[in-house]
């Protein structure tokens, strides 16, 4: 009896020791990762960049909003939110409520498919199934039918009153004592949101330096802010993977990138130009699955130093 069934026990031992860490603790265990990336102009000072992204507000989740709070501690030049704050459409309140501190600093956002749109309970292989058949989000799917509407435009003003610059396909400049920063940003391409030719032609020169700004990292994106000449692209979406294989990495992007570059620093090349590449893993999850493995919930500060 034991040689039969000791083997099967084991197995979902196993499985519900990990469904415990991944739900009960590690989506908990928020992180802050520090980059450094060498892409300022020569003689310019060094900028410290705080990303978040991808926090998945759920009403009632105080350890997350405490950390966000504490955040502010780092004292960065300007803060980058790369979209996807909401999980629940009640959850406008609390997390202007988390960002707040954070708010008291320079910055701008992009909004993701999340910010308009409530989740759905789907099953997560379904991210297998369209990456093996390229298709994601909307793009190559079919439109979302009964789709739930979240208060995006509360988010919006909220954001708005506190001075963040609002990147929807737009451009906006920041001024960090004394250092002006161009940021150009789109609106959510995996929702096909993306409208690059409102912003095409690269950086404007007025400014000591510039950068691009996105939600999802699809490829058409990284392409034309990279071809465009910007030496920096930020973007969030992909929470890394979310559900990792430890020592082999993230099974699926949600997008078109490919998974080497799921999260962290990389490069992009297009048109024979080449830009570094910061995609956040994101502190937050989809409400009807929250859980992470091998994939702990991030914040970046990221320090943008003097090219090489």
């Amino acid at each position: 009896m034991r040689a039969r069934y000791g083997v099967p026990l084991g197995i979902t031992a196993v499985a519900a020791a990990g469904l415990l860490y991944s739900a009960g603790f590690e989506v908990r265990s928020f992180r802050l990762r520090r980059v450094t990336v060498p892409v300022l102009p020569a003689g310019m000072r060094p900028l410290r960049i705080l990303q978040v992204s991808d926090i998945h507000m759920v009403s009632g989740q105080r350890k997350k909003q405490r950390w966000l709070r504490s955040l502010a501690g780092l004292r960065p030049d300007f803060v980058i939110n790369t979209g996807d704050n909401l999980s629940d459409p009640e959850g406008v309140p609390e997390t202007l409520d988390a960002l707040g501190p954070l708010m008291e600093f320079p910055g701008a956002y992009v909004f993701g498919s999340n910010d308009y749109y409530g989740p759905k309970l789907r099953n997560p292989a379904r991210y297998l199934v369209e990456k093996v058949q390229g298709r994601h989000g909307l793009n190559g799917n079919p439109p979302v039918v009964g789709a739930v509407h979240n208060p995006w435009e509360e988010l919006r003003d909220g954001f708005d009153s506190a001075g963040w610059l609002n990147l929807t396909n737009t451009r906006g400049t920041l001024k960090v004592d004394g250092v002006s920063v161009e940021l150009t940003g789109l609106d959510d391409p995996h929702i096909k949101r993306d409208r690059y030719d409102r912003v095409a032609g690269g950086p404007s020169g007025s400014a000591d330096f510039s950068m691009g700004v996105v939600h999802a990292p699809y490829l058409r994106a990284l392409d034309a802010f990279t071809a465009d000449g910007y030496p920096l692209i930020l973007a969030g979406h992909t929470h890394g993977g979310q559900l990792c294989i430890p020592f082999y990495g993230a099974l699926v992007t949600n997008c078109d990138l490919d998974t080497d570059r799921v999260k962290g620093l990389s490069t992009h090349t297009a048109d024979g130009r080449t830009a570094y590449l910061h995609v956040s893993a994101g502190c937050g999850t989809n409400r009807y699955t929250p859980v992470r493995f091998a994939c702990p919930p991030e914040a970046t500060l990221l320090t943008l130093v003097e090219r090489d």
